[in-house]
């Protein structure tokens, strides 16, 4: 069976096109393929900087012939129909065939493809895949009509067999395929012929191409690892850069060089930030001081030299990109000694946030700072932090915002916060609250657990969310241009993963009585020292509205809150933090029944409270008492409902256990006694493991109940009663958790 070897080659393909590009060549050409009647054994796509390569295993030499018998409508139908069934066959009218049927004399059609030959399926997928690729960007060169990423050189089309390749006849726009290829750029130009694709791959080794990016991955990783291991260092990990640098050379060679000794003071994470943004380089890292003082850079070439020149000319690249970024630090540190030492500096260099615009209906950057220094302080005790302390780490945390160094590399604020915080001679508290209080940025990010930092990063996305609830921007469908699926994710897990226990309704409470009435200011625009102010877009949750510019420092001080409106607003909010959380448990690997189960109960803004009870249950129905007592359960709502549906009233009485007839029935009775009290005490108690073991109880007396009583008795006395029984089981259970929602 033939192999296929499909090579593009071109200009330099962007690092960031080549990974998509393949996988797009692969599925167009084989989808192509496989709609055609070409099968295959197997796939595979690669890129370097300069080729897209495709190598199918295992094609026939031909497509099989198929015959199709299509049935139409009667032989007397109307024109229309008999049209309409020629034109989707593409057969002519003496080409149909006229059978008997039970209804009278129906059409029939019957399309024979034959067979066609692979080389021409082959040709025509390649051909549509070239034209029509899904390109970012693409561009037309010359005087031709074909758009690809970079000008196109040639194509590689072969099908080889035992009998030996056979190029596959092609030609898109004069470039035609054949069976040359090219090797490195500049360690191998000259073209060389191949034969498939193990010849290929081969030749291309031997011309300083390494096929395979995961390969070309690999050995980056491996050399640059040996390089720092052999001077007592390490490479700071960073697949992003390894898979971008892995696309940018066919011959990767890993060269290490120095970092200036004047530039070793500045953070780990401005050396690390300049070197991958402007150069691509890896940083290596001392184990023994922290800092970074030395860099990897990946040349695609070997030279003479041993990579001594290309050295020198990154030193000095790198050594002019260096000294921007000292001498932003310098500045950013001036300023805040000018002001000496404590929150003075800090609040300097934050000071032009006043004239920096949050949002045109929240105000400015300094009027969010605000709001959320009042809400730490608020959640602070509920963490375990300082009010003070969180009220100051809080005022701030987004003073980096103003810094040179943000300003340049807007990728640091935060990190830069707590080194400025240190260097103004804050708490360590504090620094590290100012480095975190963004914190999850994603999944793979870990959630701040230190207290003043959980206090700052939990206000700083609460105001965000209700900011923008307030306004009526809440994110719908895809669309979430201001991240706050994201902020409500951070929230999530920061209390679950600190094990934070504060009402969210509360705390939106808290916001509200502390934002609600701020001012908000649009900057300093004519330089007079007191920032333009207007009324609050929160006005819709006021009795009554000022109107007009005011004062500072006089600012709806006789309003009143509309306390239904702010409860409405927020109860949407809730819900929408809510789905958030089962979104966040599904991705753990709670089932979405169980997660229901638990929601159903409703009045639950605790979310550490809502996760312990829905993780227990989720332990409990995998067990077989958790699975029997559902099914109980299960039976029991059954009848109950039809029964209450059927006589149109409901059985919420207590049952009364001197009606009860037999050992079973008085058997229920005592366990759903002893079990209550347990319940009730195990739930107090926040153990929800305790509470399903004595939920557990309930299993074998349930069980032999329906094995040995009538529910629907004769007796209306006893029927009623033992609906009443049937209810008060549902009403235990559903102190736990509502059991109807469970499936299976």
């Amino acid at each position: 069976m033939p192999d296929l070897l499909i090579e593009l080659f071109s200009e330099e393909i962007p690092a960031r096109m080549q990974g998509r590009a393949a996988e797009d060549l692969k599925k167009l050409v084989t989808d192509h393929m496989v709609e055609a009647g070409l099968t295959y054994a197997a796939a595979a796509a690669f890129a370097t900087p300069r080729r897209l390569c495709l190598a199918v295993e295992g094609l026939p030499k031909a497509t099989r012939a198929t015959r199709e018998e299509r049935k139409g409508p009667r032989a007397d139908a109307p024109e229309k129909a008999v049209a309409g069934f020629l034109r989707s066959t593409g057969l002519t009218m003496d080409q149909l065939e006229r059978r008997a049927d039970k209804k009278g004399e129906v059409l029939f059609a019957v399309i024979e493809k034959p067979g066609r030959e692979a080389a021409e399926v082959v040709a025509e997928a390649l051909e549509q895949a070239i034209r029509n690729f899904p390109w970012p960007k693409s561009m037309r060169w010359g005087s031709g009509s074909l758009r690809w990423v970079r000008p196109l050189h040639s194509i590689i089309c072969l099908l080889s067999d035992d009998a030996g390749p056979e190029i596959v006849p092609l030609d898109i726009d004069g470039i035609r395929a054949g069976d040359m290829t090219w090797g490195h750029r500049f360690m191998a130009p000259g073209a060389v012929q191949v034969s498939g694709f193990e010849d290929y791959r081969d030749k291309l080794a031997a011309r300083h191409v390494v096929l395979d990016p995961a390969e070309r991955a690999e050995r980056i990783r491996h050399d640059a690892d040996q390089a720092a291991f052999g001077l007592g260092m390490e490479i700071v990990e960073d697949k992003g850069l390894l898979a971008e640098v892995a696309g940018l050379v066919e011959w990767p060679v890993v060269l290490m060089g120095p970092i200036g000794e004047k530039f070793l003071g500045l953070p780990p994470e401005v050396l690390q930030t300049s070197m991958k943004e402007h150069q691509k380089f890896f940083s290596v890292r001392n184990p023994a001081t922290g800092r970074i003082e030395k860099f990897v850079t990946v040349a695609n070439r070997e030279t003479a030299d041993a990579g001594a020149t290309i050295l020198e000319g990154n030193g000095r690249v790198l050594a002019a990109r260096l000294s921007d970024a000292l001498f932003f630090w310098e500045n950013d540190l001036r300023k805040i000694e000018r002001e000496g030492k404590g929150m003075a500096g800090l609040e300097a260099m934050a000071a032009p946030l006043a004239n920096v615009t949050f949002h045109n209906k929240l105000g400015s950057q300094a009027d969010r700072i605000a709001r959320i220094a009042a809400l730490a302080r608020e959640i602070a005790p509920a963490v375990g932090a300082d009010p003070a302390l969180a009220e100051q780490a809080a005022k701030v945390a987004k003073a980096d915002l103003a810094s040179e160094m943000v300003y340049e590399f807007p990728e640091l604020q935060g990190v830069m916060g707590g080194y400025y915080a240190r260097a103004a001679g804050l708490s360590e508290e504090v620094a590290e609250a100012c480095a975190a209080h963004y914190a999850p940025l994603g999944p793979g990010d870990a959630a701040p657990t230190a207290p003043v930092s959980v206090a700052v990063a939990l206000a700083d996305k609460i105001d965000m969310l209700a900011c923008f609830w307030c306004i009526d921007e809440k994110p719908t469908g895809s669309k979430d241009p201001f991240a706050l699926r994201r902020a409500a994710i951070g929230i999530i897990r920061i209390i679950t993963t600190g094990g934070v226990r504060v009402s969210l309704e509360k705390v939106l409470m808290s916001w509200a009585e502390a934002s609600i009435l701020m001012p908000v200011s649009y900057g300093d625009p004519r330089g007079t020292g007191v920032p333009k102010q207007r009324p609050k877009t929160f006005d819709r949750f006021l009795s009554t509205v000022a109107e007009g510019e005011t004062s500072s420092g006089d600012f709806y001080e006789d309003q009143e809150f509309d306390l239904e409106a702010i409860s409405t607003e927020f109860s949407d909010l809730l819900a929408f933090l809510a789905d958030r959380l089962k979104v966040h448990l599904r991705g753990e690997g709670v089932r979405h029944d169980v997660i229901e189960a638990c929601f159903q109960l409703g009045g639950q803004d605790d979310l550490v409270l809502l996760v312990a009870r829905v993780k227990a249950l989720q332990a409990f129905v995998e067990t077989e008492d958790g699975a029997n007592l559902l099914q109980g359960h299960r039976r029991a709502v059954n009848i109950l409902t039809a029964e209450e549906k059927k006589d149109g009233i409901e059985y919420s009485l207590d049952p009364d256990v001197k009606f009860a007839e037999g050992a079973e029935e008085t058997a229920l009775f005592a366990a759903l006694d002893a079990a209550e009290p347990k319940i009730a005490a195990a739930l107090a108690e926040e153990d929800f493991a305790a509470a399903m073991t004595a939920m557990a109880g309930l299993r074998a007396p349930i069980d032999a109940f329906f094995e040995a009583v009538q529910v629907n008795s004769d007796n209306g006395i006893i029927r009623r009663n033992r609906l009443c029984l049937l209810n008060r089981i549902r009403v235990v259970m559903q102190r736990v958790a509502v059991f109807g929602a469970l499936e299976g």
